[in-house]
């Protein structure tokens, strides 16, 4: 009786799986990324936003960085046309890399809540990098899963004061 239920078991997730490749296969492929080699005046705004497409790569020359926007980790932002007792968050994983740094990535969020280590700017390497927008915004309809690819944000990027980097005097 054991042994059944085992093999039952198994087909199952067989089956299962199966399924999951399907999906897999019929959904559009956009996994690469895109690499943009860009001094950051074309696709800025008057504010110094530099916007990056999810998956998207750019190679900074005025700041001799290059940034890629991994994707969106959390977006439990609420979504238009609904009441919701808190707005939310949406987390973009920022990839940063200076010419002579390692890459790091930064878990940037929409707002600052350090109860739920959520923040908006993150310092590296004497810069601070600042999520300013995330589009689009959700709706009640789909919610954030029909948003997944489609992400769009927008950072600025400052270079930090000699007051809050430790190692300088």
């Amino acid at each position: 009786m054991f042994h059944k239920a085992i093999i039952l078991t198994l087909g199952m997730l067989a089956l299962s799986g199966c399924n999951a490749q399907k999906n897999d296969k019929t959904a559009p492929q956009s996994t690469g990324t895109t690499t943009s080699a860009d001094s950051g005046t074309q696709q800025k705004d008057k504010k110094g936003i530099v916007y990056l497409n999810e998956g998207e790569n750019k190679f900074l020359k005025e700041y001799q960085m290059n940034v890629t926007f991994k994707g969106i980790s959390e977006d439990s932002r609420c979504p238009e046309g609904v009441n919701c007792i808190w707005a939310g968050a949406a987390v973009a994983q920022v990839e940063a890399m200076l010419t002579t740094s390692r890459p790091m990535t930064l878990n940037l969020a929409t707002l600052d809540h350090p109860g739920k280590n959520y923040h908006q700017s993150a310092d590296f390497n004497g810069y601070i990098i600042t999520l300013e927008e995330v589009t689009p915004y959700p709706k009640s309809q789909n919610g954030t899963k029909a948003l997944s690819g489609k992400y769009r944000i927008g950072i600025s990027i400052k270079e930090a004061g000699t007051s809050s980097v430790p190692t300088t005097k």
